[in-house]
């Protein structure tokens, strides 16, 4: 079946407040054409967009989809099928909201990617980290200080936990060979210490450089790469300069740290709506009291961060890692980042570069002839109110994804 979205304004990295209406076709999942006026068969599905904004499917760099609960420590607990199908849901949100690709961050494996692949579950197609690497006593060691169960503890193995504990050069060469094997797409590591862990203050330093330096040159012979969480500057210089190839979070960053950064050629994956949600709706959703002190510390200098990496030029892409109740505010990230950046910025922050972000340059992200057809119409234009990318997409009229219909409210 062929499908012609006609008339519709194009917003993506490669059209800025561009007026004109194009045609663009789809056939097999894949965008054929994109033109002013194009001349299809009889029996092609023609859906006219005029007035309307056609724009790729949201990517969302940072996400927990297998992180039902706010207390991470307790969603570790929870039984393998349990979490399951409590994730269910969280993906279902994600699509609506028009994310159609997200890179979960720790948890999330191959099993559910595929169930998403082959129809299984409704939800964004995922690039998963399998479990994230941490040190003991490190953001993804949950146990509170009074827990001495041991590091290979076997709640590691559920599916409500969003990392495994691993310690010397070694241990994490066979931890990242086990996480490829098992399908990961890219390798998550602990590099700092973390708001949502209960015993690493947010200053600390994780993992040697001979760890790092072994994680990313294990993931580089797999053909992938390295994301870290990294708060503090320190943290943020020390893992970039051993190869880390996106931070995440970053909100204590510094010029020095921003313009190494730049330098490497490293992205930065900002998350601050989950801070805002923790502000606001966190003690509601169960997120431990301990970390709501810590999340009070990193909130602001997470919003000031913005203009440090965009004075250095420091290439931003999308994350919302949101937890538990709070993914429902997934969407608001691209607003608060409007503080910053002009939409149109945003935008390509969470399209095109996002998508350079998952080495899916030029298939994913843009509206262009050879693209993977993850496509939004938008009742609006995004570029002058980026408002009607929220509203738990509300103002979605169609959501595709890889040619297939999610939703549809223009029946042709």
């Amino acid at each position: 079946m062929l499908t012609l979205f006609k008339s519709g304004r194009i917003v993506d990295v490669n059209h800025n407040e561009d007026e004109q209406p194009y045609d663009v076709l789809i056939e097999d999942g894949i965008i054929r054409e994109v033109a002013p006026h194009i001349n299809v068969r009889a029996d092609t599905n023609v859906l006219d967009i005029s007035g309307k904004t056609l724009m790729p499917g949201l990517i969302d760099c940072h996400v927990h989809v297998m992180a039902s609960m706010a207390n991470l420590g307790i969603n570790a607990k929870l039984p393998n099928a349990f979490a399951l199908f409590r994730a269910i849901p969280i993906l279902r949100g994600m699509l609506e909201r028009g994310f159609t690709s997200v890179r979960d961050a720790g948890g999330a494996d191959y099993a559910l990617a595929q169930a998403v692949e082959t129809g299984l579950a409704e939800g964004p197609r995922l690039f998963t980290s399998g479990k994230a690497i941490s040190q003991t006593g490190g953001h993804a060691d949950f146990r509170v200080r009074l827990d001495h169960s041991p590091d290979n503890c076997p709640c590691s193995q559920y599916y409500g936990a969003i990392g495994r504990i691993v310690d010397g050069v070694d241990d994490i060469r066979r931890a990242i060979r086990q996480e490829m094997r098992q399908g990961a797409t890219q390798i998550k590591i602990m590099a700092s210490g973390g708001v949502s862990s209960p015993s690493d203050p947010i200053g600390n330093l994780q993992f040697s450089e001979d760890e790092i330096r072994a994680a990313v040159a294990e993931a580089r012979q797999h053909q992938t790469y390295v994301m870290a969480h990294a708060y503090t500057a320190q943290a943020i210089k020390r893992a970039v300069e051993f190869g880390v190839r996106t931070i995440e979070h970053g909100n204590l960053v510094d010029d020095e740290a921003a313009r190494i950064m730049a330098e490497q050629g490293a992205f930065v994956v900002p998350t601050l709506i989950t801070y805002e949600a923790c502000r606001t709706d966190g003690a509601e959703a169960g997120f431990p009291a301990d970390s709501l002190v810590k999340n009070a510390a990193v909130l602001q200098k997470g919003l000031d961060s913005l203009e440090i990496y965009k004075r250095h030029e420091v290439r931003m892409a999308y994350g919302s890692d949101l937890l538990g109740t709070m993914h429902q505010r997934q969407s608001e990230e691209l607003m608060l980042r409007t503080r910053a950046f002009s939409n149109y910025e945003v935008i390509c922050q969470a399209t095109s570069v996002a998508a350079d972000v998952l080495n899916k340059t030029n298939e994913l992200g843009v509206v262009t002839a050879g693209a993977i057809a993850d496509l939004l119409v938008v009742d609006g234009n995004p570029l002058k109110d980026i408002e009607v990318l929220g509203h738990q997409g509300r103002h979605l009229d169609i959501i595709m994804k890889q040619g297939r219909f999610f939703k549809n409210r223009l029946v042709a």
